[in-house]
């Protein structure tokens, strides 16, 4: 697990600021203004460089000790054990609260645009309680921090909240990404609820490339749908939402929490989305993660993988014999019958990425996405162990 924010060590900026920590490379690629970046004075081959370099209009300057900083120029120490900022990272300094922030990780799994605290919905496992809150002040934030990302960034998740709050800052967000980064994907998460006038969904018509709309469906009916996003109404807004975004020749996924209720009645629910939504390019089907609200509602939520595994082969099957992309997010491999594996993904966030001591041993640890750092003991499966030399190629069998 990384940590994202920090107390540190700073000195020169008046406001909170987004920077691009740079080393030569950096500076070598001309892709940035050296206004936007922080030299890493960590770097001993830009140490050496440093009289010259150091005479240039960078932002300021990432140094292991106060003393390393050119005179009168701007500096943030980021120790690796308090803040592990790398090159090519883009860090947010508030010296209001002496922290910094990462805000995008070069080769992270899952770089995140965080669009609102808002939601309309409750869902009984978010991981993000909403907050009703004046937050439209992030589109501006959104829009400053994808300039100094990488230009070669293969994807990126806009998410909250529910994104849509924001209104036509959403259409300024997604537009502007289009302009500065092009050849990136562009993954929204939304409930999807406020698409079923049809005006909201045609207007990303055409505004990106590379977009898709990753939208929970929890059931077949409105009764388990509208029980688990606490919210009466919403599995009808969220079905006239899909068919919006459809007539809007928008890409979808379905993303489905496997929570105790979900799972009691999956094999219905894939039906549904294969009779229903044929249009959806992908389906979801995600471990629960042990935060937010999870934490309060376990007993309503957890169910072991171990006693889903016939249940989510049976759904799997379903879709694939009928050529509907399925992954499954969240479950470690162990946990898993093996014909299931080529569906595993590693999809939890590097930063909050964790592995039990049992894992030290397993021989698939590197193919495996492990576990949420905050996991505990009653949100782990009682299948959970190592996999050993000799059983992979069992399951390659």
């Amino acid at each position: 697990m990384h940590k994202l924010d920090a107390k540190v060590q700073l000195d020169g900026w008046t406001q909170p600021t987004l920077l691009k920590v740079a080393t030569l490379p950096e500076f070598a690629s001309g892709l940035f203004p050296l206004e936007r970046m922080v030299l890493d004075l960590r770097d001993p081959k830009v140490r050496a460089a440093s009289p010259t370099l150091s005479q240039l209009p960078w932002a300021g300057f990432v140094v292991n000790d106060p003393e390393q900083a050119p005179a009168e120029r701007p500096w943030v120490t980021l120790p690796p054990e308090t803040l592990n900022a790398q090159p090519g990272d883009v860090i947010e300094v508030v010296p209001e609260t002496s922290k910094a922030a990462l805000r995008y990780r070069r080769g992270a799994n899952n770089n995140i645009l965080f669009a609102t605290e808002r939601c309309n919905s409750f869902c009984l496992m978010c991981s993000q309680p909403p907050r009703d809150i004046a937050d439209d002040w992030r589109i501006s934030q959104i829009c400053a921090l994808t300039e100094p990302i990488d230009q070669n960034e293969p994807s990126l998740t806009i998410t909250g909240g529910e994104p849509t709050l924001l209104g036509s800052g959403l259409n300024r967000v997604i537009e502007h990404c289009a302009s500065v980064l092009p050849h990136t994907q562009l993954h929204v998460l939304s409930n999807g609820r406020n698409f079923g006038g049809g005006v909201l969904a045609s207007s990303f018509t055409g505004l990106h490339p590379a977009l898709m709309w990753g939208i929970p469906l929890y059931g077949d009916h409105y009764g388990l749908h509208d029980y688990v996003v606490q919210s009466a109404g919403a599995f009808a807004e969220t079905m006239r939402g899909l068919y919006a975004l459809e007539s809007a020749k928008q890409r979808i996924e379905i993303r489905v929490v496997l929570i105790k209720p979900v799972v009691e009645h999956l094999p219905a629910l894939v039906r549904f989305l294969y009779r229903n939504l044929p249009f959806v390019e992908h389906v979801a089907l995600m471990g629960t993660e042990p935060t937010g609200f999870a934490r309060a509602h376990h007993d309503e939520l957890w169910i072991d993988p171990a006693d889903m595994s016939a249940v989510l082969a049976e759904s799997v099957d379903y879709l694939t014999t009928r050529d509907m992309p399925v992954s499954l997010y969240n479950l470690p491999l162990c946990t898993l019958p093996r014909s299931l594996w080529p569906y595993a993904r590693r999809s939890i966030s590097d930063w909050k990425q964790h592995y039990l001591p049992a894992c030290e041993s397993c021989v698939v640890r590197e193919r495996c996405g492990g576990l949420f750092a905050w996991v505990t003991p009653d949100w782990t499966s009682r299948a959970l162990k190592p996999i050993l030399e000799g059983e992979e190629q069992c399951a390659n069998q």
